[in-house]
Parts: C-alpha cells; sequence; structure tokens
C-alpha cells in the first residue's frame, strides 16, 4: 500500500523519480525501491516524504490516495493563482493611474505658475475705490497669495510621489 501510495502521490504532483530524489535528498534508486516495494522509507524520510507531495503520512501508510482529493487541492491552488494575478495587475494599474495623476497635477501647478507670472498681478494696479474692482481684486489676490504658498509644498509633494509611483524594473 505504502509503494503505490508513493508512486500515485508522485505521479500526481507531476514528478519523475529524478524529481522527487532530488527534492528528498535521495538517489533516484531509493525511489525506485519504495515504489517497487522492496524497502521503505524511516521516519523521517516518510515526514519529508509527506511535505513534498502534500499528503498527509496516515495517506501514505495506509488509506488510499484519493486522486479527486488532490485534483481539488490543485483546482484551489490554481483559482488563488489567478486570483493573486489580477490582485497584482490591479494594484500595477492603480499605481499608473496614479501616477499619471500626479504628472497632470504637476502640469497644472505649473501651468498656473506661468499663468501668474505673465499676466504680473493686475490686481495691484486696480481701482479699490470702485465696489466691482475691489471685491475681484481681492479675491484675485487671496487666491494668488494662497497658491504661492502652498504650490511648493504641492510640487514637493508630487515630485516625491512621482518617484514612489515610477515603474520598477
Amino acid at each position: 500500500m505504502l509503494n503505490e501510495n508513493i508512486k500515485r502521490g508522485r505521479k500526481l504532483k507531476g514528478l519523475s523519480q529524478q524529481e522527487l530524489a532530488v527534492k528528498l535528498n535521495v538517489v533516484r534508486q531509493t525511489v525506485s525501491k519504495w515504489e517497487q516495494g522492496l524497502s521503505v522509507p524511516d521516519s523521517d524520510m516518510l515526514i519529508a516524504l509527506s511535505e513534498v507531495l502534500e499528503i498527509p503520512v496516515s495517506k501514505l501508510l495506509g488509506e488510499p490516495v484519493d486522486e479527486a482529493e488532490m485534483n481539488h487541492l490543485r483546482v484551489i491552488s490554481e483559482k488563488l493563482e489567478v486570483i493573486n494575478l489580477q490582485l497584482a495587475q490591479r494594484k500595477i494599474t492603480r499605481r499608473k493611474i496614479l501616477h499619471g495623476l500626479l504628472l497632470s497635477l504637476c502640469a497644472v501647478i505649473v501651468m498656473i505658475n506661468a499663468v501668474l507670472i505673465a499676466i504680473g498681478s493686475p490686481y495691484l494696479s486696480w481701482d479699490y475705490s470702485s465696489p466691482e474692482t475691489a471685491v475681484i481684486g481681492v479675491a484675485f489676490h487671496s487666491l494668488e497669495w494662497l497658491f504661492v504658498r502652498t504650490a511648493p509644498l504641492l510640487l514637493i509633494g508630487i515630485i516625491l510621489g512621482l518617484f514612489l509611483t515610477r515603474k520598477k524594473d
């Protein structure tokens, strides 16, 4: 029974006798003798064999190895692999979107700065005696003051974000 279970477990894992022997640090002939029933593994080797084949020791020793159960585990592991790949792809997509948004925000800040430099703060020459221009001048001055104070900090944060979200090869 043990020899059949070792052979069946090895084949279900898709391993050759040589591959199984390498994983267990034994020679191929040892695995062959186990499968032919000419010898049996010692207790430590039986535990190692159980771990490599992912079959409980009790099943190796007596219970027949159920092929359907091994296939069920294989299906679950394949599904987990697909889920992991999808999560990795989603993470890459999010990083690319964030990187693009940060680049766009950086461009907007630079353009606003260029516009403010080009127009040269026109509210300084406005006539504040007129209520309409006084309100517009104060609002424009407030926005410009706020932008000039926060833009450098935003730009530093954006550049840091661009550095952190860059493509890593």
